[in-house]
């Protein structure tokens, strides 16, 4: 990584622009191609130096329920399960803990209706019915800035 792909980097975190073609809002301040800028990127992202580019929104404004979830899985079941939660687009941090409680995962959906389907098909398919849920009683919002 050097000092352009440092600059992509920090502009990208602090003032990513909300437009048709972002890279050449880069590439202009740069003065460099805005081919060269989505090079610099794809690179980053393929050495595993960046993992994605993307908005984060309040998924609650926007309609969604999501939630914590832990269930109670047998030892020898965990990948299998695991496996078939992770089918769900709107799973994530789907881990295992060593608790009694040891499948953790969380679940947005674009509404109650789906997510409770969501919950019902996981019981059916994988027969695990020890599924908890630990919807947020406070919201927190943090920012994170590499400074690079």
């Amino acid at each position: 990584m050097n000092e352009t792909d440092r600059k992509i980097l920090n502009m990208a975190q602090d003032r990513f622009p909300v437009c048709s073609r972002p890279f050449k809002h880069f590439a202009d301040e740069l003065g460099i191609p805005e081919e060269e800028v989505v090079q610099r990127l794809k690179k980053l992202k393929d050495s595993g130096i960046i993992r994605r580019i993307g908005g984060v929104f309040d998924s609650r404004k926007l309609g969604y329920t999501n939630c914590l979830i832990a269930a109670r899985v047998p030892e020898e079941r965990l990948d299998e399960v695991a496996r078939y939660i992770n089918t769900f687009p709107g799973v994530t941090h789907n881990y295992e803990r060593t608790r009694d409680l040891n499948l953790w995962f969380t679940l947005s959906a674009g509404s109650q209706e789906r997510f409770d389907e969501i919950i019902t098909l996981i019981k059916e398919h994988t027969g695990v019915t020890d599924i908890r849920l630990f919807p947020a009683v406070r919201v927190f919002q943090s920012k994170v800035r590499f400074v690079l």
